[in-house]
C-alpha cells in the first residue's frame, strides 16, 4: 500500500464525552448522531449535525446503582433503544431525538437486550417499523414504535433458541419487495453460531415456520464472548457481512433475491465466503482475539491490545495500525469498544471518558493492486482510477496468457494497452514466435481502440492488417485448394471475415495501396468487392462482363450512386452478353438517353437472329416511343429501319400511320426523317410504306403512281385522300382510271362497263368525257350511249338551277331597291322637351354651342343629333363623347380619327336628312358620306343605354382609379381636439 499517504486516520472528537455523568460504557452511531451510554445510567445524545446534546436519566425510580449495558440508533438518527440494568434488575427504554424524556417499554421487563436489527428500507423519522431485539436468554421479539404515539404499538415474541441457549450478540436485517408482498432476510449471532433466516410475509409468519424445521446456522470452534455481527451497507443495501466469532472473522457476500437455495426451500443469500484466523495477524506470539471489530468496503478495522489494526479484508493483510491518544486516566482500561456510522461513512472508538473518530481516506485507490495480486483481473479492472492503471492490470493478463501459449487471447490484451508498452515491442513479440494469426488479431483489437484522431496510425495497421489476411488465405488455398467449396472450411470463415474487415475499413484504408495489394495477391474476388465498396463500379462491372455474369453487372449498374455514362459505356457487351436481361434492365429506368444506347442496339440488331426471335432492340425502341414519348429522331429513324428489314411490313404500317406528336402546337406529328425513310422502304421494296410516305410528304401524284404498281384500291384510297385541290384531285383519280382503262384485258364491252362502274365510284368528279380520251378510236359510241346520255341529263340538270339562281339574284336586287326607298321616308316624332340621355339638355333647342357638331351639317336651328328605335335620344357630340369614354382604347381612337378626317372634309355641306332619297344617291357617294356612315356604325349601331356597351359597365367599379384622390377628400376623419361632450338628462 501506499504509505504517503494513510486510508484511515484517527481524530480526537471529544474528550469528555460523558460530561460527568460516569463513565462510558457503550456507544452506537448513525446520521452524525453519537449516544452514549454511562456506568452511573445516564444516556447522551451528541447530534454533530446541528451540534446540540441531550442527556437522559434512565435511573429515576430504580434503587441501587445503574448502569447502561447496551445503546442502539438507527441509521437516521432518529430512534434510540437502550438497556438499563442493575440491583434493580434489567430494563429497556426508548428515545426519541424529537422527547425530552424516555419511554420504558415494560413488557420487556427484565430482559436484556444485547441486539437491535433495524428496518434500513422501511423505517422514517416518525415510526421505526419492525424492529427486532435480541436477549440474552437467546429469545427474539419483534416491537415497532410510533413518534405520535409516545409509546410502542406492539411487542411480539418471536423465536428462542432451544437447542443451544445462548445470547444473541448480534443482529442485522434486510428486506426486498417481490410480487407476493416482503422477503425478510435475517442474520443472528451467539458466541459460537450465525443464524440465517429468510421468508415472504409479517416477521411472525417468517419464524413461525421455523417451529417444525432447523434453522440454517454455522458454527465456528472456539468461543468469544464479545461476539459481533456487522453489515457494509452501500446505497441503503448491504453488501456483505462479517462476524467476529471464537474462530476468527467469517465474511462473505450478500446477494439479496439469488436463484441458489436450501434443499428445504429456503434462500440462500450468503456467498463467497471466507475466514479470517486470528493466526493471520499475529506473527511469531499467540494470536490475541479482538475486542470489537467495525466493516469498511475494504478493510476490517480490529481492536486488538489498545490499537486498531486495519486489515484488507481481500489480502488479508494488515495494512495500518492506529494509535490512540488517550488520557492518564483512561489507560488502564484502554480503548473499550468500536462502532460505526454507515449513513456518514465514519467510525467510532471511545474509553472511558473520550471519542475517537477514525476517518476513512480514499481506501479503495489501491484495491486494484490487491486484486491484481490476487489474479483477479476483472475486480482489479473495476477499481482502475486511469488508463495508467488499467495498463498494468492488461499487461499481466497479457503476459500470463504469451507465457501460456495462449497468443490470440495475449493479442486481446496487448491491444488494450496504451502508455506502458510500445506498439512497436508488442508486435516485435509476436513476430518473434511467428504468431502471424495473433498479430492479425492484435492489430485488429488494436483498430478498436484507437480514436478516429489517429488517422495515420489507423491507415498503416489497416493496411498491415490486410496484408496479414491475404496472406493467411493464400497459406490455406496452398495447403488446400478445395477449401473453397467447403463452407466450414477454416479458409471460407477468413475470407468471410477478411470481407467484413474491408467493409468495415473502407473509410481508412489507401484505396491505390490496396488495390495494389490485392492485385498482387492475386484476389480478384476481393478486389472486385473492394472496389464495389470504394464505389469504382467501373472495375466491378468489367470484372463480371469477362466472367459472363450480366445480370450481377446489370445489378451494379442499377445502384443509385452508379453514374448514368457507365450504362452507355458497358451497353455494348452487355447487350451482346444477355439482350434479353439488358434490355429489362434499360426498361426499369427512365433516365436513359436512347441515342447514347444506339451503337449497342445497332451491335445487336447486325447479328442473325432466329425467325420467331424477339428482337429486344425493338421491344426497348417501342418502350421508349410509346411508352415514354422519346421525340429523338436517331431513335425513331432506328425503330424504322428495324421494322423495315422485317418480312411482314404491318409493323411498318402501323408506326408510319402514329401520329406521335399529335396535339402539339406547332409541333411535328412525326420525329423520323420521311426522306430517310423513303429512301430506307424503296431499298427494302416496302412499296406500301413508300406509298404512305410519298402521301405524308404530300407528293399525291408520286403516291398514286406507286400505288398503281401495287393495288389499284390502295391508289383509289390515296387519290381520295386530297380535298382542298379540286384539280388535283381530279387529276390524280384520272391517272387512276387510265390505269384501269388499260389495265382491263377482257372484252371490249366488258371493259366499258368497268369503266363506267369505276366513273360512279368517283362521286360525279370524273365525267364520261373525261375518260372517252383512254379508249381507242375506234370504239363505238354504241357501247357509251347510257354514260352520254346520262352526262347530258346532268348538264341539262344544271343548266336548269343555273337559272333558277339568276331569277332569284334578279328578285332579290329588286327587294333591296324597294327597301332602300321605305328607308328614306322612315322618320321618328320626337318631343319638345325630349332631353339628351347624356347632357339633360333638350335635343329640339339648344345653345349655340352644339349647333356646329364637328363632321356634321347644321340643321336649321337645330344641333345634330341621334334617335334609336328604343326612343332615347342624344346629341352627336354627346353621343361620340360617351361612346368614346366607355368603349375600349383601339375603338375610341378609331372613331376619334373619323371625326378628325370629317373635320378635314367640313366645307363639303351635308344634304338636308329629309331629302328623298333617289336611286342615283345610291350609287354616287361622297368621301364625306361614307366616312359618316363609317362613324354612324361605329357610334349608332345599337343604343349605349340598352345594348352591350352597357351590359359590358356593369363590371366596372363605381369608382375608378383615377377617382382615388376625390374619394379620399370625402373621408370623416375624427378630431379629438374637435369633440365636445354633450350631457343628456336623465
Amino acid at each position: 500500500m501506499d504509505q504517503a499517504r494513510q486510508v484511515f486516520s484517527v481524530d480526537l472528537l471529544e474528550r469528555f464525552a460523558a460530561k460527568g455523568r460516569g463513565l462510558i460504557t457503550c456507544m452506537a452511531a448513525g446520521n452524525d448522531v453519537i449516544v452514549l451510554g454511562t456506568s452511573k445510567g445516564w444516556v447522551i445524545r451528541h447530534d454533530f449535525g446541528i451540534g446540540d446534546s441531550h442527556e437522559f436519566d434512565l435511573t429515576v425510580g430504580r434503587p441501587g446503582e445503574q448502569s447502561i449495558h447496551r445503546v442502539f440508533v438507527d441509521p437516521g438518527g432518529s430512534h434510540c433503544i437502550a438497556s438499563v440494568t442493575g440491583s434493580g434488575g434489567s430494563d429497556t427504554f426508548y428515545i426519541h431525538a424529537k422527547w425530552s424524556k424516555p419511554r420504558i417499554l415494560s413488557k420487556l421487563k427484565g430482559l436484556v437486550v444485547n441486539a437491535v436489527a433495524w428496518n434500513r428500507q422501511q423505517i422514517t423519522e416518525a415510526s421505526t417499523k419492525e424492529v427486532i431485539l435480541g436477549m440474552d436468554n437467546g429469545q427474539l421479539h419483534e416491537i415497532a414504535v410510533d413518534e405520535k404515539d409516545k409509546r410502542e404499538k406492539y411487542i411480539k415474541f418471536l423465536f428462542e433458541l432451544s437447542e443451544l441457549p445462548e445470547a444473541f450478540t448480534g443482529l442485522q436485517m434486510e428486506t426486498a419487495s417481490v410480487s407476493t408482498g416482503t422477503r425478510y432476510y435475517l442474520m443472528a449471532v451467539t458466541p459460537t453460531r450465525l443464524y440465517s433466516f429468510t421468508g415472504i410475509g409479517s416477521l411472525e409468519a417468517v419464524f413461525a415456520k421455523y417451529v417444525d424445521r432447523a434453522v440454517h446456522f454455522m458454527e465456528l470452534p472456539g468461543e468469544i464472548p464479545n461476539s459481533e455481527l456487522h453489515f457494509f451497507i452501500k446505497q441503503r443495501r448491504a453488501v456483505h457481512f462479517a462476524w467476529l466469532s471464537g474462530a476468527g472473522i467469517y465474511h462473505g457476500g450478500l446477494n439479496f433475491g439469488a436463484t441458489h437455495s436450501f434443499p428445504d426451500g429456503d434462500e440462500n443469500f450468503v456467498e463467497n465466503k471466507a475466514l479470517l484466523a486470528y493466526s493471520r495477524l499475529c506473527e511469531g506470539s499467540e494470536a490475541l482475539k479482538p475486542s470489537s471489530f467495525a466493516v469498511s468496503e475494504f478493510h476490517f478495522l480490529l481492536l486488538i491490545a489498545n490499537k486498531v489494526k486495519v486489515v484488507n479484508r481481500i489480502s488479508e493483510q494488515i495494512i495500518e495500525e492506529l494509535q490512540f491518544d488517550q488520557t492518564s486516566e483512561s489507560l488502564s482500561r484502554g480503548i473499550i469498544g468500536l462502532c460505526s456510522d454507515a449513513t456518514a461513512g465514519l467510525f467510532y472508538a471511545y474509553d472511558q471518558n473520550s471519542i475517537f473518530q477514525v476517518s476513512v481516506n480514499d481506501e479503495g485507490r489501491d484495491m486494484w493492486k490487491v486484486y491484481l495480486d490476487i489474479k483477479d483481473y476483472a475486480a482489479a479492472l473495476a477499481n482502475c482510477r486511469d488508463q495508467l492503471q488499467r495498463d498494468q492490470v492488461y499487461l499481466v493478463q497479457a503476459e500470463a496468457a504469451f507465457a501460456s501459449r495462449e497468443f490470440l487471447r495475449a493479442a486481446s490484451f496487448f491491444a488494450k494497452i496504451n502508455y506502458v508498452l510500445s506498439f512497436e515491442e508488442i508486435t516485435l513479440k509476436f513476430v518473434g514466435v511467428g504468431e502471424q494469426d495473433a498479430l492479425r488479431t492484435f492489430l485488429l483489437r488494436k483498430l478498436d481502440n484507437l480514436t478516429r484522431d489517429d488517422k495515420c496510425q489507423i491507415t498503416m495497421i489497416s493496411t498491415w492488417a490486410t496484408e496479414l489476411y491475404l496472406d493467411k488465405i493464400n497459406r490455406l488455398l496452398l495447403e488446400d485448394d478445395t477449401a473453397l467449396e467447403n463452407h466450414n472450411s477454416e479458409c471460407y470463415t477468413i475470407i468471410k471475415e477478411f470481407r467484413a474487415f474491408l467493409s468495415d475499413c473502407k473509410d481508412v484504408l489507401d484505396e491505390a495501396t490496396t488495390m495494389k495489394l490485392l492485385e498482387s495477391y492475386g484476389r480478384v474476388e476481393e478486389l472486385v468487392y473492394f472496389a464495389s465498396l470504394k464505389e469504382q463500379y467501373e472495375i466491378v462491372v468489367h470484372h463480371y462482363i469477362q466472367q459472363g455474369e450480366a445480370k450481377k453487372a446489370l445489378d451494379v449498374l442499377q445502384k443509385p450512386a452508379v453514374p448514368i455514362d457507365l450504362q452507355y459505356k458497358f451497353a455494348p457487351d452487355l447487350i451482346m452478353l444477355d439482350a434479353y436481361e439488358t434490355v429489362e434492365s434499360w426498361m426499369t429506368r427512365k433516365d436513359l438517353n436512347p441515342r447514347k444506347l444506339i451503337p449497342a442496339m445497332m451491335r445487336y440488331s447486325n447479328e442473325p437472329h432466329a425467325k420467331n426471335e424477339t428482337h429486344e432492340v425493338i421491344k426497348y425502341l417501342e418502350f421508349c416511343v410509346h411508352r415514354l414519348h422519346n421525340e429523338d429522331p436517331g431513335a425513331h429513324n432506328l425503330l424504322l429501319s428495324l421494322y423495315a428489314k422485317q418480312e411482314d411490313d404491318s409493323a411498318l404500317l402501323r408506326f408510319l400511320q402514329c401520329k406521335f406528336g399529335k396535339g402539339r402546337e406547332n409541333g411535328p406529328e412525326f420525329f423520323y426523317d420521311p426522306k430517310y425513310a423513303l429512301r430506307l422502304c424503296l431499298k427494302e421494296k416496302r412499296m406500301r410504306a413508300c406509298v404512305h410516305i410519298y402521301s405524308m410528304m404530300s407528293m399525291h401524284e408520286e403516291a398514286v403512281a406507286l400505288a398503281l404498281q401495287v393495288d389499284p384500291e390502295l391508289a383509289m384510297a390515296e387519290a381520295d385522300k386530297v380535298e382542298d385541290d379540286e384539280d388535283l384531285r381530279k387529276k390524280l383519280w384520272l391517272m387512276v382510271a387510265k390505269h384501269v382503262v388499260e389495265q382491263e384485258k377482257g372484252a371490249k364491252r366488258e371493259n366499258i362497263r368497268r369503266a363506267i362502274a369505276f366513273l360512279k365510284e368517283t362521286d360525279g368528279l370524273l365525267k364520261i368525257e373525261d375518260i372517252l380520251p383512254f379508249f381507242p378510236d375506234f370504239a363505238l359510241i354504241d357501247d357509251f350511249k347510257e354514260a352520254i346520255c346520262s352526262s347530258l341529263e346532268d348538264y341539262n340538270k344544271q343548266i336548269e338551277q343555273l337559272k333558277e339562281e339568276m331569277n332569284d339574284a334578279t328578285h332579290g336586287a329588286d327587294n333591296i331597291r324597294n327597301d332602300i326607298s321605305a328607308l328614306a321616308q322612315r322618320y321618328a316624332v320626337i318631343e319638345r322637351d325630349e332631353e339628351c340621355g347624356v347632357c339633360r339638355r333638350k335635343i329640339l333647342t339648344v345653345s349655340g354651342e352644339y349647333r356646329m357638331t364637328r363632321g356634321y351639317t347644321s340643321t336649321g336651328p337645330m344641333a345634330p343629333f341621334y334617335v334609336f328605335p328604343c326612343g332615347h335620344a342624344f346629341h352627336a357630340e354627346c353621343l361620340i363623347a360617351h361612346v368614346t369614354r366607355c368603349t375600349n382604347e383601339a375603338q375610341a381612337e378609331y372613331i376619334l380619327d373619323l371625326q378628325k378626317q370629317l373635320t378635314l372634309l367640313g366645307s363639303e355641306t351635308r344634304r338636308d336628312q329629309t331629302n328623298g332619297i333617289n336611286e342615283e344617291s345610291i350609287t354616287s357617294v361622297t368621301p364625306a358620306e361614307k366616312l359618316r356612315s363609317q362613324l354612324d356604325d361605329a357610334i349608332a349601331s345599337e343604343c349605349p343605354f340598352c345594348g352591350d356597351l352597357m351590359i359590358r359597365e356593369i363590371s366596372l367599379p363605381f369608382i375608378l382609379p383615377e377617382e382615388a384622390q376625390q374619394v379620399t377628400s370625402w373621408e370623416i376623419k375624427p378630431s379629438l381636439a374637435n369633440q365636445r361632450s354633450l350631457s343628456l338628462p336623465v
